[in-house]
């Protein structure tokens, strides 16, 4: 029971750091995107650039790539 005991708890750690290293990684990209969306897309929307919106929805491509391998791998 304690060798159970013990995997039980080996596998939740293991699980408990995938999910602190996922959220330190969402939160980071997170707060990159709002910054870089606050910076740079506002004011050249504000001048009618599409480049601005592009580079953006590529930032959102990756982060949502990286959240569609963080499903596939678990």
């Amino acid at each position: 029971m304690k060798d159970f005991n013990r995997k039980v708890e080996d596998a939740s750690a293991r699980v408990n750091k995938s999910v602190e290293e996922a959220t330190a990684f969402l939160e980071k990209e997170t707060a990159e995107l709002i910054n870089y969306v606050n910076q740079e897309v506002v004011p050249s929307v504000r001048q009618n650039s599409s480049k601005a919106l592009r580079i953006a929805a590529e930032k959102m491509s990756r982060l949502a790539d990286y959240l569609e391998e963080q499903r596939r791998t678990r």
